[in-house]
């Protein structure tokens, strides 16, 4: 007894990055939420065809920001988290100022890019209807972007507080205005359609801008809480700067060097990472304009697609993402310090941890996936359901293939992910082709194409830091028992939904109801299985919760 007090006192500083992780995670999950919850009545209002317009623009915008300016977080809780890590604060504040200033540039310049060249990616990818929503989204590119950097720096520090709060205060903002913008403008284009002659497309196409004002105001919004935030730190920051006795001064020049260093391989290992959303949908809707299909049919097939089923899968994969935020400092300090040892042990906690969320996730979705769509986007149809059951198994592959490159990145193999991604997106734009073209499966040709591009990032990242550190994942409880618990809970989740709709016939409460029952059911036999323990609970949010619960239930 003694001895297991005496591991879960040290647990902290074993995994703590995952407590901080755990935070942002939980931030993710209700930020995702509420994503879900807006974009019902958002869907409600813009229609599929709104829909397509909103995702199309979203694609172009989000590759936009991450050449401009997404990699710049990760980069600069990298390099801020290894001059900490080394007592090197003043350093550590250079970054910072260095990474603010580049961000204000690059940012500014997406944006005026996606203004102005707007049309031209609105006809490339055969929806030109979208320009309204690019043009609206383009000065979110320099709110982002700064927005970032701030963010990364207080990831770099150790803290994902400001971070986790400021994502949340966004996307409330966001759902607030998203919906009544959409509802104006959608009334709005309505009008201007009936002069022009366009009704339906001009109405849907307003109606889709106003969706995007959101992410601007929201993105506003989430820059004046880190700012807040910020300025309360900042006396804080001037007693660190003031005990920083160190030697080094980096200039400016040497930090924008070693910043775009870093910031290359990170940004091209996550645009050819996130080019593949582009790719599939210039393939798809070219080859399915010369298959036959009507720009109705294309529209609904990418506005199911882009505004349903990938905005329910990307709910567990941000739990990665919060992750991969967390670890990669932590790792990078570890790594920084030649301590191979925690670097293994981070990354084998890193990884179990997010396979213990997306396994049931994955699950979840796919029995529930006709009851979901009915209950966030009053859809019954046959197709959103089957897009879903088919595409939930890339919640796994994506979430541990976005970890891995947060990995390998954080022990500075930062060629690797790109190399690996460059070769997937090559591999999935084949696939993709054959799968329309010789087996016409439509917007399921895009699904499989997904999931084939994630699982082969997961074997070549995996590849790849095997080779880097000598790192083998433990198989058993990583894999097995999360798969096998999650399989059973499937089972109980469709028997408990099923049995309640014949009772109730009421989808919301049936459906609620199974996913409690679910949680509960998987949390019980993972204990049972010894898939989870007292010191993987800890790091878990309310862990310590967890464990008492365990304890009570005689599980622990």
């Amino acid at each position: 007894m003694e001895q297991k007090r005496s591991r879960t006192r040290r647990q902290p500083n074993n995994s703590g990055f995952l407590v901080q992780g755990s935070i942002l995670a939980v931030a993710s999950i209700l930020s995702r939420i509420i994503g879900l919850l807006y974009r019902g009545p958002l869907t409600s209002i813009i229609g599929d065809l709104g829909n397509d317009y909103y995702s199309t623009a979203f694609e172009i915008y989000s590759l936009l920001l991450l050449i401009s300016s997404m990699s710049l977080p990760l980069a600069v809780s990298k390099m801020v988290s290894a001059r900490v890590s080394q007592g090197r604060v003043r350093d550590a504040y250079r970054v910072f100022k260095a990474a603010l200033g580049f961000a204000v540039i690059s940012g500014a310049l997406a944006g005026l890019a996606v203004f102005f060249f707007s049309d031209f990616f609105a006809e490339l990818l055969k929806t030109p209807f979208c320009v309204f929503a690019l043009r609206v989204l383009s000065p979110t590119l320099f709110i982002v972007a700064v927005l970032g950097v701030i963010r990364g720096f207080f990831q770099g520090l150790g803290t994902m507080m400001p971070s986790a709060v400021s994502q949340i205060v966004e996307q409330v903002i966001n759902a607030v205005v998203s919906v009544a913008a959409a509802y104006y403008l959608f009334a709005y284009g309505s009008k201007i359609g009936a002069v022009l002659g366009d009704e339906k497309e001009y109405s849907a196409a307003y109606g889709a801008a106003g969706g995007t004002l959101g992410t601007g105001a929201g993105a506003v919004a989430g820059l004046f809480f880190v700012l807040f935030v910020f300025v309360v730190y900042k006396r804080v920051l001037r007693r660190k700067l003031r005990r920083d006795r160190g030697n080094s001064r980096e200039s400016y020049g040497t930090i924008l060097k070693v910043l775009l260093l870093t910031v290359i391989p990170v940004l091209l290992s996550t645009t050819l990472y996130n080019l593949s959303a582009i790719v599939d949908q210039g393939i798809f809707k070219n080859v399915a304009h010369l298959q036959g299909y009507t720009a109705d049919e294309i529209h609904v097939f990418w506005g199911v697609f882009g505004g349903k089923y990938r905005v329910l899968v990307n709910v567990p994969i941000s739990i990665a993402s919060a992750v991969v935020s967390a670890s990669v400092p932590a790792i990078t300090s570890s790594f920084a310090k030649k301590d191979m040892r925690s670097v293994h042990k981070k990354t084998e906690n890193a990884i179990q941890y997010s396979m213990v969320v997306a396994f049931p996730c994955a699950i979840g979705l796919g029995v529930l996936a006709s009851p979901v769509m009915q209950l966030l986007f009053h859809d019954s149809s046959r197709l959103a359901e089957q897009m879903l059951q088919v595409g939930v198994i890339s919640v796994v592959f994506y979430s541990l293939s976005t970890l891995s490159n947060g990995i390998l990145q954080g022990i500075n193999r930062m060629k690797v992910p790109v190399i690996n991604a460059g070769i997937a997106l090559a591999l999935q734009a084949g696939l993709l082709y054959v799968l329309m073209q010789v087996l016409d499966m439509n917007i399921f040709a895009v699904i499989w194409a997904n999931t084939f591009f994630a699982f082969a990032m997961c074997i070549l990242n995996s590849i790849g830091i095997c080779r880097a550190i000598g790192f083998h994942q433990e198989i058993k409880k990583t894999f097995v028992l999360p798969a096998l618990c999650a399989g059973i809970m499937g089972v109980v989740v469709f028997g408990v939904y099923t049995l309640l709709q014949m009772l109730l016939k009421i989808n919301a409460v049936s459906t609620c109801a199974a996913i409690l029952t679910g949680a509960a059911v998987y949390f019980v036999l993972m204990l049972l299985l010894k898939g989870l323990n007292e010191e993987d609970l800890l790091s878990f949010p309310a862990g310590r919760k967890l464990i008492s619960l365990g304890r009570r239930l005689h599980l622990l």
